[in-house]
């Protein structure tokens, strides 16, 4: 490594723990609105339960413990502060591993997934631009943070690093930056490892031809869905008016904890009005609430949205592509139009965010693609 990449430790001080603290006690409670619960909004009840565990119980010295046991440093490229985990395996020739997280998620979701993966990979885990300890600048930088220049300043990481060929991984705005990294420098790219999105359907009539009946009815039901039928609306609005969300989040932690507990259980898809189940372990949610609240990276998390760069992965036959939790055989056909698909995984899993709620099996997931790759 280079001297221009400097060691970094999470040491929150106490007096922003206690601030937090003292506003969650201090919180103003709407009144319930009429109607079924969860088809309103997160409810007051559930919402308050939360709350009160995150203000009692809840030890974010413990989560904070749990991520400096990895190293973790930063370092300075194209003006922008990149905080990222660099977790050595104990074999030196082990592959390195580049695994970018979600929105709106953080670091806070490779809390699990770290150990498992360093078995196998050296693993660089880097924290995207305006995302907890990699914040934007003050004052921000003019230029968009679009999904290419994110996946430069991974190639540049990694090449500081001293790494010349190694795979990537992601999930979700993660995912979107794996396959652009592979389609940039495809010659140290070996292969693409995502959660899904690719082969998502557009709605483009021509997607369908080839597709049998049940299939079609499959497709048109998703593509639907991801136009944003029903559902909350929120893509719109923060794509839109991110600033105007961001007073909320910069001055409530409850305002914060409820948009990202919506998004959580949104993405997992429970049925409107009814009340959604829980695959992820309450800690880590409010890990994840808490890294927000305590970087102040609510509003420039959303970046994605407000620079259009949210959707779905692009297409890319450069390196291998493999994919879990990519769902049925028809999103499999739509995806291999564009990709080189060599290992698709449909097992069930709980939740959108994986390395959440199922690190052991993503781990060995994505083992089982870069071990199959060739040599």
């Amino acid at each position: 490594m280079t001297h221009d990449v400097r060691p970094f430790r999470i040491e929150i001080p106490q007096a922003d723990l206690d601030d937090l603290r003292d506003r969650l006690a201090r919180t103003r409670w709407p009144g319930r609105l009429p109607g079924a619960e969860w088809s309103r909004g997160v409810p007051v009840s559930y919402l308050k339960e939360l709350v009160e565990y995150w203000a009692g119980a809840y030890d974010w010295r413990a989560q904070e413990a749990k991520l400096n046991r990895f190293p973790q440093f930063t370092t300075e490229i194209d003006g922008q502060t990149v905080h990222f985990f660099h977790v050595r395996c104990a074999d030196p020739g082990a592959l390195p591993l580049v695994i970018t997280h979600s929105w709106p998620n953080s670091i806070v979701e490779f809390t699990e997934l770290l150990g498992p993966l360093s078995e196998t990979f050296h693993v660089i885990a880097p924290s995207l631009p305006g995302f907890g300890f990699s914040p934007f600048p003050e004052p921000a930088d003019e230029r968009p943070w679009s999904v290419e220049r994110v996946a430069r300043t991974w190639a540049e990481l990694m090449g500081r690093l001293g790494y010349e060929r190694y795979g990537v991984h992601g999930n979700d705005a993660g995912a979107l930056v794996s396959p652009r990294l592979a389609a940039l420098v495809p010659e140290r790219v070996v292969g693409v490892h995502i959660t899904g999105g690719v082969g998502m359907p557009t709605g483009d009539p021509a997607e369908l031809e080839g597709l049998s009946q049940e299939d079609r009815a499959m497709v048109e039901h998703v593509a639907g869905m991801l136009s944003g039928e029903g559902g909350s609306g929120y893509a719109p609005y923060l794509a839109a008016r991110p600033q105007t969300l961001s007073y909320g989040w910069a001055d409530s932690p409850v305002a914060q904890l409820a948009y990202l507990v919506e998004r959580f259980k949104e993405f997992d898809g429970w049925p409107d009005g009814e009340a959604p189940r829980e695959p992820i372990d309450r800690d880590l949610v409010l890990g994840n609430a808490s890294l927000y609240w305590l970087t102040g990276t609510g509003g420039s998390s959303s970046w994605t949205y407000y620079e259009g760069a949210a959707g779905m992965p692009i297409d890319q036959k450069a390196v291998p592509t493999g994919v879990s939790h990519g769902g049925p055989d028809a999103f499999r056909r739509l995806a291999e139009r564009g990709n080189a698909i060599v290992h698709w995984e449909d097992h069930e899993h709980p939740s959108h965010m994986l390395a959440m709620a199922a690190p052991g099996p993503l781990a060995a997931d994505i083992r089982t693609f870069f071990a199959g790759l060739p040599g």
